[in-house]
């Protein structure tokens, strides 16, 4: 009422005390009416389950973007999709009643430069200058001089963005727009207000001149002309990144369509272990609706059983339960990545379904889902490969491009080297270059060069262990695979593809990623065929491997030696058993050609192959699982009489239709074909069939 009556304003604050709740909380206007709004909402839709207490908590903070993904994330969990649906209306009605009174206009004077901007370039001028001096005086070589100048200008350009978000006030339309995560980003603010930064060129090196000026006080034109590079080059990587992440989307559906969950539970010892918290030290949400791989104790609660889901609340007080420890803390989870059914996934390795918050069904294609969750954003990622101007020979593969070499375990460019064994590491520098050298306990030496300005990851006469990154880089995934193994590999690949998302602020769940790195390593090689019928190089099913291995050990004959191995997306595809997925992805006569040969048999299990011979797909009702159930009324259903419901009796559906006495349609001339392949046969057949109509009822 204070408010209607223009006593108080949206921003003001207030003490409320809620009707059913204990105590004043200390709260804004526009909070209090945004939360009575949502309260009223929920209360007509949940109607007698509605409880004061407990059906809602207040919103006491601002409703940015993330904040607001979170009431509403809150509010599926606890009444479902219909109930938020109705909240939603709620959210846009209330959104739309206030835009309409007011909204945020932009003017110039909003780009406020923080007057700290010349201290910190002067002060950063002089630090470029020091280096200048030591490249000049000999000291540093030109790649040397060339990296640590882009380095002091990527931290001048950082501390003058950071001094302009401090100084811009925080009801300044153009900081409430950012802030809010309604339009652009601090990113976007710094260029406007900051300093635009550095530039790379066509080439995609690092230009060493800043452009200290912002759009607000206006380029000179060499900055002008140093920041068309960059203009150009992002309206180059635009086009050409949709149709890249267009081939990667198909790629990915190709390798994951057979990929159905087909069975409850498949039965599997095999776990991984997963973080309790994330990398920002806030809960792990990719551990939540997953089924727990071990027995989970946790203090002054019930111990959680194996093959038990995990949810927030299990999470919370495990959390809770570990205090300090919670940081290293690690849970045994089941993964897709360990799934032992024969054709497709487990319900219980898929755990929860994101889509719907309830556990996944049989014959959902998680597969597709996985490929489009992935494929979709890829549109959002950079193209942007940025060299470092030949520092230390590092290119560092960033977006799209990253996932795309991930994907297909290529060679990265920026390559990081493995220890190859346990033991300590001795780091040996000398003018031209860097030698690591690492001891094994039996003191056999294995020694690693590299150039002199490479970033190490290992301290001098520090204890590492096989597969350790001894220099910063990009693994090289069938290294990791051969010193450390299937599962930090698997691991690794999810890991990484996940960082490169996470920069652009796309979220994926995990779950989605192992479910492709699955079909990366589905396949081993054969390296002796022992007294098996397989032919040594041959890649053959994981599965089917373990069973003729389980045969010949009951026969007690000589089994097959295997090597793990990991194909890429493309040579996963078309390494299927099905002939007809692969030839309807690439290489088309040479799948066909090589299959004929073999006289190979399609089983016909996944997607493609039944949509290409017009068969019923197995995903969903199509699955033989439904398809033998029959459907049971609760009640015997009731039949109405042709009355009522609104049945036409033989002359009026025929004078309906345009029928004439002799069966013919008016205007045709010609009999009327009714399915039987006589074209005499007149409606009038079909129509004797029917319950005639009560002539009084008329």
């Amino acid at each position: 009422l204070s408010y209607e009556h223009g006593m108080v304003k949206l921003h003001d604050l207030a003490e409320y005390r809620r009707v059913h709740g204990e105590g004043h909380i200390l709260t804004t206007v526009g909070r209090i009416i945004f939360n009575e709004r949502v309260e009223r909402a929920l209360e007509e839709v949940l109607e007698d389950k509605y409880d004061p207490g407990t059906s809602y908590s207040f919103v006491n903070e601002p409703l940015k973007k993330r904040n607001t993904n979170a009431v509403i994330q809150e509010l599926v969990e606890r009444h479902g999709p219909h109930a938020t649906a109705q909240v939603l209306d709620a959210f846009k009605d209330l959104g739309f009643h206030f835009a309409s009174r007011a909204g945020i206009t932009i003017s110039k004077n909003d780009v406020v430069i923080p007057p700290k901007k010349g201290e910190i370039l002067e002060r950063y001028e002089g630090e470029v200058g020091e280096i200048i001096g030591q490249y000049n005086d000999g000291l540093i070589s030109q790649e040397e001089r060339h990296e640590a100048v882009v380095e002091k200008w990527n931290a001048a350009t950082d501390e003058v963005g950071h001094a302009m978000e401090e100084n811009l006030n925080e009801l300044n339309p153009i900081f409430m727009m950012a802030n809010s995560g309604a339009r652009g980003s601090f990113k976007q603010i710094r260029q406007l207000a900051g300093m635009r930064g550095l530039m790379a060129n066509p080439k995609g090196e690092i230009i060493e001149r800043p452009i200290k000026a912002n759009f607000m006080e206006g380029l000179t034109v060499l900055e002008y002309f140093i920041s068309t590079h960059g203009a150009r080059k992002g309206l180059a990587d635009t086009a050409l990144r949709t149709a890249d992440s267009g081939y990667l989307t198909r790629r990915l559906v190709d390798v994951a369509q057979d990929v159905i969950v087909r069975e409850e539970d498949c039965g599997t010892k095999e776990t991984i272990e997963m973080p309790l918290l994330g990398v920002d030290g806030r809960p792990n949400d990719n551990l939540l609706g997953r089924f727990s791989g071990a027995e989970i104790k946790v203090k002054n609660a019930k111990a959680l059983g194996k093959d038990a889901l995990i949810t927030q609340a299990v999470a919370d007080e495990l959390r809770e339960s570990l205090g300090e420890k919670q940081d290293e803390a690690t849970v045994t989870v089941r993964s897709v990545l360990k799934c032992e059914a024969e054709t497709g996934i487990c319900q219980h390795c898929y755990g929860i379904a994101p889509a719907t918050g309830k556990l996944v069904a049989i014959g959902d294609a998680v597969g597709i889902i996985a490929a489009q969750s992935i494929g979709e954003p890829g549109t959002q990622l950079t193209l942007r490969t940025f060299h470092t101007g030949g520092v230390a020979g590092l290119d560092i593969t960033q977006g799209l491009p990253r996932v795309v070499e991930l994907f297909e375990a290529r060679k990265p460019k920026g390559l990081a080297k493995l220890a190859e064994v346990d033991g300590t590491a001795n780091i040996e520098r000398t003018e031209k270059a860097l030698k690591v050298t690492v001891t094994d306990d039996a003191g056999e030496e294995h020694a690693y060069s590299f150039p002199v300005r490479t970033r190490l990851f290992v301290e001098e006469g520090e204890k590492i262990s096989a597969g350790h990154q001894l220099n910063e880089g990009s693994i090289y995934p069938h290294e990791l695979l051969d010193i450390r193994g299937r599962t930090d590999t698997e691991v690794y690949l999810v890991q990484e593809v996940q960082k490169v998302y996470k920069s652009q602020g796309v979220d994926i769940k995990d779950k989605h990623l192992e479910i492709i790195v699955r079909q990366m390593m589905k396949k081993v090689r054969v390296d002796q065929k022992g007294d098996s019928p397989l032919l040594p190089g041959a890649f053959v099913d994981r599965h089917d491997m373990a069973k003729i291995n389980a045969d010949l050990k009951k026969k007690k004959k000589e089994q097959a030696e295997f090597a793990e191995i990991i194909l890429g997306i493309t040579k996963a595809s078309l390494a299927t058993d099905s002939f007809l997925s692969a030839a309807s992805f690439q290489e088309t006569t040479k799948v066909l050609t090589d299959a004929a040969l073999e006289g190979k048999t399609d089983r016909l299990l996944g997607l493609k192959e039944n949509v290409i011979i017009g068969k019923l797909i197995p995903a969903a009702t199509g699955l033989k699982h439904y398809r033998r159930l029959e459907i049971e009324p609760k009640e015997a259903i009731r039949r109405n009489t042709p009355d009522e419901i609104g049945l036409l009796d033989e002359g009026d559906l025929a004078a309906e239709l345009g029928l004439t006495e002799d069966g013919e349609l008016e205007g045709f001339g010609f009999g009327t074909d009714t399915g039987g392949g006589n074209g005499d046969a007149a409606f009038g057949d079909e129509l004797a069939d029917l319950p005639a109509t009560d002539d009084k009822a008329e």
